[in-house]
């Protein structure tokens, strides 16, 4: 591994997030807590509105230690309570995540995930816009709320929304009750006249990293299929193609919206997708890249799905790129190189590397250019 020491997280995004109050909803999931180790490192005061953790274990209780959080523990589905807390904490920005992120969960529950994904979303919402001291909000959907027609060419954020199944169309539903959010109660024509709040959503790709152990996910399954006792993986479509990217990438993605929109620049209170470009890989490639370096494991493919799963999903990240100055810093071969090695220190050592992993991030980042530090 490489040699990593201890950095200083001042300068990133000119240091915006250093004391602020920073109110993430979801910090127990996957991402949630990955976003919440960053805001700590950059010192941000962060509270935390989520389910207890989704797994056992889970990325969020193995890092606890070294956050600087005030956890709470609630359902986004709780106007109330929720609201409450808002109200008690005051924050100046929201990173909305909580969410029911399955898509065959939401064939089994399709209420429950509307509830979640579209009533939570607006329950956040409805946060902005009656507690004052909000400026932002960086609302968290997926690349799979676009309308999917099985094309090669990348969807932007231009092209119609959609979705077949539950999940998909409660994420779609989300970014049209957002914009509508913003075009009656924070239109940017009177932003600073008649609200200072400004309000985007993002549209990332499948997002990878070490702590995952969710539910039909492609990495933990590979993780639980080599350390259980029959080693086997059961996929449904190896040829299926995905944005695979690092969950760092996707984190600093929506740091950096969110600086933008605390700085009150308007233009970027909107839509925005962040993915590898021309990366994307087949399900079956990193299968055998875990059996290459890892350790060897039986496949089964399992032809009864009785739901809906698209093959071909891809992202256009050109406006990320162009406007906001988003670049990746680890291409896909690297982000499933710190993947395997994560789950690999872990199973093997009792490590976890998640702190190693930002530092190496940052180092390469700051190697790579000053987007997201002063000059």
């Amino acid at each position: 591994m490489d040699n990593v020491v201890g950095i200083s997280y001042d300068n990133l995004f000119d240091g915006i997030y250093k004391n602020l109050p920073v109110l993430v909803t979801g910090h127990t999931g996957f991402k949630g807590s990955w976003l919440t180790l960053v805001l700590s490192k950059l010192g941000a005061d962060v509270l935390g509105y989520s389910l207890p953790p989704p797994s056992n274990p889970n990325h969020f209780e193995l890092i606890s230690n070294n956050l600087r959080l005030n956890s709470v523990i609630g359902d986004i589905r709780d106007r109330k309570y929720f609201m409450d807390i808002v109200e008690q904490f005051q924050p100046r920005i929201i990173f909305h995540l909580a969410a029911q992120p399955y898509v065959r969960k939401s064939y089994i529950d399709p209420v429950y995930t509307y509830e979640t994904n579209v009533i939570g979303t607006l329950n956040v919402l409805e946060a902005v816009r009656q507690v004052k001291s909000i400026e932002a909000a960086v609302i968290i959907t997926t690349d799979k709320c676009y309308e999917n027609k099985e094309w090669l060419w990348s969807y932007r954020e231009i092209d119609a929304l959609g979705g077949k199944d539950p999940y998909s169309s409660s994420k779609a539903c989300a970014e049209i009750l957002t914009r509508s959010y913003r075009e009656s109660f924070f239109p940017l024509d009177m932003y600073e006249i008649s609200h200072n709040k400004l309000v985007a959503t993002c549209r990332a790709g499948n997002v990878i990293g070490g702590g995952d152990w969710g539910e039909d996910r492609l990495i933990p399954d590979i993780v639980r299929a080599i350390n259980s006792k029959d080693r086997v993986l059961y996929i449904r479509n190896p040829e299926a193609i995905r944005p695979w990217q690092h969950v760092l990438d996707v984190t600093f993605g929506y740091l950096l919206l969110g600086q933008k929109l605390l700085e009150g620049k308007k233009e970027f209170a909107d839509a925005w997708n962040f993915s590898i470009q021309d990366q994307d890989v087949k399900v079956m490639e990193i299968v055998d890249l875990f059996r290459k370096f890892w350790t060897d494991f039986q496949i089964k493919i399992t032809n009864n799905e009785k739901f809906l799963e698209h093959k071909i999903l891809k992202l256009d990240s050109s406006k990320a790129r162009i406007l906001l100055g988003w670049n990746p810093v680890w291409n896909i071969s690297e982000a499933i190189r710190r993947t395997l090695e994560w789950y690999r220190a872990y199973y093997e050592n009792g490590d976890v590397l998640s702190e190693y992993d930002l530092e190496a991030y940052v180092i390469k980042l700051m190697k790579g250019g000053d987007r997201y530090e002063k000059s």
